[in-house]
Order: structure tokens, then C-alpha cells, then sequence
């Protein structure tokens, strides 16, 4: 088991995820251990099945570990409740997802400030149109998902992630719905946002290429840690 040190960002330890109850249990990680310095890059590679997204969801928060001990940013997951989850992730954590996940009836500065302003930012539309212009969009503040190509709504879902600047920022295959000129141009961004926001970065890729981008690279089969280069 790795040592952990109190600048961990992540510190997963022995983490266990079971789907399921009686017959029908699944088995999804087993004993995972993973301990990520802040203001790293790290790339979560592995086939599909092969646990990626179910580790992403138990360290954001958005699933409850079956077993082991997860503190991300200082929180202790393990000890919390449903409410007090969604709490600890508001300020810690950004995500940015494949499918964009934008509100349709909400524009694009709506749909950066007003996560913030429900965490209780006092100055959210200001930041979320300085966040836009950073990511290139300063003058697509008032448009709506619909409006937007696919590059220009992922770079919405980076201004929202960041906006808020979490410590923390998950990417799950944050290129699978764009071209391949586009995507490269949308990670490129997400490392220069990333870079001045100093949050510590976990992406979740098939893409070698990307993953040599990253500090570190983290390789999951059935569920387990195969490789890892920074161990």
C-alpha cells in the first residue's frame, strides 16, 4: 500500500465497489489504492469494463465505495451522507463529461454561474463570463446549448468545472463526441485552464497519446490497478 502524505489531493485506500446484492452482486473494484499529489496530471487508462468510470464515480463522490477509505481535498467520503456528499463535492470537485451535460433551457454563462451561485458565490455571474472568456467564448455568453457546436459547449463544461476552482477536476473521455481536430484542441485547453487554476487533473482516456500528456499514467483491468507509472 502506498504511504500518504498530507498534500494527497486523492487518497484511496483499499477501495472496494460491489454492484448488486445476494446472487446478482458484481464485483467492480478490487482493493484499489491510489494516492494523486495536488496539482498533478493523471490519466486513468484501461479497456471498457475495466472499472475507469466506477473508480471516477467513488472518488468524485457520486457512488459509494463498498469498502476501503477515500478522503479527497480533506473530506473523508467514507464517513458522509448522501447530502453532506453533494456538499463536499461543491468547492472541491469539477467535472467535465463526455456528453457535455449542459441545461438546453439555460445559456451558457447561465449554465456556468448558476452552480456557483447555488454554492453560495456571491460574485458568480462575473466569474462564470470572466471563466467564458478564458476558454474563448466571451462573446457566446447568451447563447444556448442548441447554438453552440460541439467544441463550443465542451469548452462551456470546462468553464463550469473550473469556474468554481476546485481543487480537483475529473475528465471522462472529454474528446468522445468531437472530431479529432476539435478534441485536440479541447484537451489542450483543459491542461492551460487546468495549468493556471492549479487544480490537480484525473482524466479517463483510450487515447495513448493523451495519456503520455498527463504526469502520470494509471492502467485498470477487472478492476484493478495493472500499471502505474508514478509507483
Amino acid at each position: 500500500m502506498q504511504s500518504v502524505s498530507n498534500d494527497m489531493v486523492i487518497d484511496a485506500r483499499g477501495v472496494t465497489l460491489t454492484l448488486g446484492t445476494g446472487d446478482a452482486a458484481t464485483r467492480i473494484l478490487h482493493g484499489i489504492d491510489l494516492a494523486v499529489p495536488s496539482g498533478t496530471s493523471v490519466a486513468l487508462l484501461g479497456a471498457s469494463g475495466s472499472g475507469k468510470s466506477s473508480l471516477m464515480a467513488v472518488l468524485s463522490g457520486l457512488e459509494r465505495a463498498s469498502g476501503g477509505q477515500v478522503r479527497v481535498a480533506g473530506a473523508d467520503f467514507g464517513t458522509m451522507g448522501e447530502d453532506d456528499l453533494a456538499r463536499a463535492r461543491r468547492g472541491r470537485i469539477g467535472i467535465v463529461l463526455q456528453a457535455f451535460h449542459l441545461l438546453p433551457t439555460m445559456t451558457a454563462l447561465e449554465n456556468v454561474a448558476v452552480p456557483m451561485e447555488l454554492a453560495g458565490v456571491a460574485d458568480a455571474f462575473a466569474r462564470a463570463e470572466a471563466e467564458l472568456a478564458s476558454v474563448g467564448l466571451g462573446h457566446r455568453l447568451h447563447h444556448y446549448p442548441t447554438q453552440l457546436s460541439g467544441g463550443e459547449q465542451q469548452r462551456v463544461a470546462i468553464a463550469r468545472a473550473l469556474a468554481g476552482r476546485p481543487a480537483l477536476v475529473f475528465a471522462d473521455e472529454p474528446t468522445g463526441n468531437l472530431d479529432r481536430a476539435t478534441g485536440h484542441a479541447i484537451m489542450d485547453l483543459l491542461f492551460e485552464r487546468r495549468a493556471a487554476t492549479k487544480a490537480t487533473l484525473l482524466v479517463i482516456t483510450h487515447d495513448p497519446a493523451l495519456a503520455e500528456r498527463c504526469d502520470r499514467v494509471v492502467e485498470l483491468a477487472d478492476g484493478r490497478i495493472a500499471r502505474d507509472s508514478g509507483v
